[in-house]
This record gives C-alpha cells, structure tokens and sequence, in this order.
C-alpha cells in the first residue's frame, strides 16, 4: 500500500493554482457530505431498528478504517468532521419537506461543477482519473494542510 505522503503530494500536483486550492476548500466538503446526504436517503437493512445503520454510516466507517491505514492522526481528525456532517444529514432529513437526496443531488452536481472550473483553471485533469483512491484523498488533503499550519504531525 503507497504511504500518505505519495497520495497527498501526488493530490497536491493537481491543485496548486490559488483559485483551485480555494474551490476545492468550499467543494470537497460540498461533496462529501451531499455523498453522504444521497447514501443516507437508500434503504438499509435494518435501518428502522437501528437509526444510524445506514448506508452513509457504512461508507464513513469505512472511509475511516482507509484513513486509519494511511494516517491515524489523519483518521483521527477527519472523524468528529464525518461525524458532524453525519448529524446534519439527519438533522436536515427531518427538518425539511424538501427531499433529502433532491437536495443532496443538487448540492453535489454545483460542487463537482465547482471543482471542474478549478480544473479548468489549473489546466491539469482532477487526480481520479489517474486513480480513483484519489476521490478518498481529498478531504484529508485538506486535514493534512490544516495540521500542517498548526504543526501537527500526521
């Protein structure tokens, strides 16, 4: 298995423009939790009796076991923020007459335009089309910057 430091610097070569960097900061999160808004919405087995036993869970203790294999102060950092968006999407579940997956398709169709323009202004193609691992890199490339301006090993 390839090491942080290969995905996040191959992740960096792709985003170094400015104006990249910055969409992907407001996009990213866009996306993943409107990923988790869309897999919320699918029936689970199980999902009456057991509230968060949902698809959206699934993918995020998932999501945390790859991080945990990559980084585990990476894994770490990134489950409070997993967590939290997991609680909006059900708090937004309940709150809304508007349906969950409409609202999450819609959140992630702006979001995936957004990083395309940043693409287009960078002049180099999104990461995952070299390799799709790359769509998990994204978030904690941002977790990675952060700990990196506050001096934290990762």
């Amino acid at each position: 298995m390839r090491g942080t430091a290969y995905w996040l610097n191959e992740y960096a070569a792709s985003h170094r423009h400015p104006v990249n960097k910055a969409l992907h900061w407001i996009c990213v999160p866009l996306i993943v939790w409107s990923l988790m808004g869309l897999l919320w919405s699918l029936p689970a087995p199980g999902r009456s009796e057991l509230g968060y036993a949902n698809w959206a869970s699934y993918a995020v203790a998932a999501a945390v076991l790859y991080y945990a294999a990559l980084s585990m102060p990476l894994a770490l950092g990134v489950l409070p923020v997993l967590a939290a968006m997991l609680f909006s999407v059900d708090a937004l579940s309940q709150l809304t007459h508007v349906p969950l997956w409409a609202i999450s398709a819609a959140v992630f169709l702006v979001a995936w335009i957004g990083q395309f323009i940043g693409h287009g202004i960078e002049g180099k193609r999104p990461s995952f089309f070299k390799d799709v691992q790359f769509l998990l890199i994204g978030p904690i490339w941002l977790l990675a910057d952060l700990y990196r301006r506050a001096g934290i090993p990762y």
